[in-house]
């Protein structure tokens, strides 16, 4: 056998090897998912209590998929995906986690195998594939099941890398329409996609190499136009939905000198939390003011790193593309248009992170070390930090378990977290626990009063017959939002309780106005009627909510008993 075809075999075995230690290393950490339950931080709402998503796979779960902008978001191709795993597994949590770590060790096989393709470097590529696969700043975005999003559009967007890598290659329409496509199902899956022209042209400059005299710069721009116009459409309409739904945050609640300083700070701090993966939290409380020496110093680190880069471009190509990637991936969620009160999270790092695992795997051969068996200290070193991400990885996936777990752990690496005491107080009440879910309310409205949490408060307290102080909480929470609809139901139901029908029935009419498609307020509106005789528009009442919600077993209850009465009124 010629030495050529020895090579070319042997090279086929690495990467076979490879491959099985990703799928391998991945499934040995993440595997504990299957037994997890859904959380209650969103996977109400995106899957176990979403009517569209419970219905499984119809023409009517489908249309709502593709023109809804519910959760303040426009992701067809994500909701799609979730009535998917209902249609297949239904209400299986086990399940639905699954999919989310197939997805992300399909993305760890295809990361590896497009830089395998563009550099040809073999152990660099596996580095960059075994880093993504096993650092513990992904564990949210692939245990939480309503980020689905993440993996799913992070699949597409390498398929539409891949789709260009091929027509780079051979320069043919299907080729390059075929990376359109997968982009575009990427941006359907999740807005973010939209830097991926910029990254495009980085991977034109290294490893593709496409951008070697003046004369190619224009073709390789104007070919990217068309991905240019996609992600511009994608930002717009992804705007228009995170405004209707109020997650855009107003320059008077984050002021723009606010934002700068946290993007700044953010920028800094994944890097820290990627080089040091400890005390991961599912919220981080966003500080609201202007640190000036944290924002001088992450301004001044970011400003010498880059600088370094700038020198080193030339011989170090890889070190522009990588720094590059990470600063432009991040942009859209760097929190310049603040979304959400969060400072950062951690699945915003899922793709931007890559850059930074290229400056690893690339730069740390590159380093002039004098070792008598350097292949050996290399690779020695990347076993010792892939052994410690696996390490750190496998336990901050056990805190994904549940909800308690989830928020208990948030409370115990974070401070001044309203949401994970906001979320553990949710958890209790539906426990039982309202005592203690009424202390961890009282701990998130000292952090961060809003009208959820004395909506919340306000329920709980009447739970406990603390009538009085609950209406105050409902009173404060519809100064702040007079739009809340929940809070107008639950003013309703504890009016109701009083005996007081007629102030119940304003509460729930104030409710559907608002919200006309709101089942629990039709049926509470029922059972108000009820009480003061008008037995023919409660049951009217009663079959809106069926109609709206057709596995409500309370308002199936309350007409059935409506109807059987009506029967024995009969003459």
């Amino acid at each position: 056998m010629k030495a050529s075809s020895k090579k070319f075999f042997l090279n086929i075995r690495c990467d076979l090897l490879i491959c099985l230690f990703l799928v391998i290393s991945t499934f040995a950490i993440y595997k504990q998912v299957s037994h997890y339950d859904f959380v209650s931080y969103d996977d109400d709402d995106y899957v176990f209590e979403n009517p569209y998503i419970k219905a499984g796979l119809t023409s009517n779960s489908i249309k709502w998929a593709f023109t809804s902008v519910h959760a303040d978001n426009w992701h067809p191709v994500t909701w799609l995906s979730h009535i998917l795993d209902m249609e297949l597994y239904g209400p299986n949590p086990g399940q639905h986690h699954l999919t989310n770590l197939i997805f992300h060790i399909a993305n760890s096989l295809l990361l590896f195998l497009i830089f395998r393709r563009m550099s040809g470097d073999l152990w660099q590529s596996g580095f960059v594939a075994a880093l993504f696969a096993l650092h513990p700043l992904h564990v949210e975005s692939v245990a939480w099941i309503s980020e689905r999003k993440d993996v799913l559009s992070t699949f597409f967007l390498l398929l539409s890398i891949h789709g260009y890598i091929r027509y780079v290659e051979k320069p043919r329409i299907r080729h390059y329409l075929l990376s359109l496509f997968f982009f575009i199902l990427g941006l359907m899956s999740k807005a973010m996609l939209v830097t991926l022209p910029l990254i495009l042209l980085l991977l034109d400059y290294w490893p593709l190499n496409r951008l070697k005299g003046e004369k190619k710069l224009l073709p390789v721009f104007l070919e990217k136009i068309p991905f240019f116009v996609f992600s511009a459409g994608s930002a717009i309409i992804t705007v228009f939905a995170q405004n209707s739904g109020g997650a855009i945050k107003t320059l008077k609640a984050y002021p723009f000198d606010v934002r700068i300083a946290n993007a700044f700070v953010s920028y800094i701090a994944y890097i820290g939390k990627m080089i040091c993966p400890f005390d991961l939290a599912f919220f981080y409380p966003h500080p609201g003011i202007v640190l000036l020496w944290q924002t001088a110093a992450s301004f001044a680190a970011l400003g010498a790193l880059s600088l370094i880069v700038v020198r080193k471009a030339k011989s170090s190509p890889y070190l522009i593309v990588g720094w590059l990637w990470y600063l432009i991936t991040l942009i859209p969620v760097i929190g310049l248009v603040q979304i959400g009160l969060q400072s950062m999270a951690d699945r915003y790092s899922y793709i931007p992170l890559i850059g930074l695992f290229i400056i690893l795997a690339w730069g740390i051969p590159d380093i002039p070390l004098q070792w008598q068996h350097r292949k050996t200290g290399l690779a020695l070193t990347a076993a010792a930090f892939l052994s410690m991400y696996m390490t750190v990885s496998w336990m901050q996936i056990r805190y994904w378990s549940n909800s308690i777990t989830l928020f208990e752990h948030a409370l115990d690496v974070t401070s001044e977290n309203h949401a994970a005491h906001f979320g553990l107080g949710n958890v209790l009440v539906a426990m039982g626990e309202t005592d203690k879910a009424i202390r961890h309310y009282s701990e998130a409205l000292k952090w961060f009063p809003n009208s959820d949490i004395h909506n919340n408060m306000g329920f709980a307290l009447a739970r406990k017959g603390r009538t009085d102080e609950a209406v105050a909480h409902y009173r404060e929470a519809l100064r702040m939002d007079p739009y809340h609809k929940t809070t107008y139901n639950n003013l309703g139901t504890l009016f109701l309780s009083r005996g007081d029908s007629d102030k119940a029935i304003e509460c729930y009419l104030v409710a559907l106005k608002l919200f006309p498609d709101y089942a629990q307020a039709h049926n509470n509106l029922g059972l108000a009627l009820s009480q003061k005789g008008k037995n023919d528009e409660a049951i009217a009442h009663f079959l809106r909510a069926l109609q709206i919600k057709p596995d409500y077993i309370q308002a199936d209850h309350n007409l059935k008993r409506l109807l059987t009465d009506r029967e024995k009124s009969k003459p």
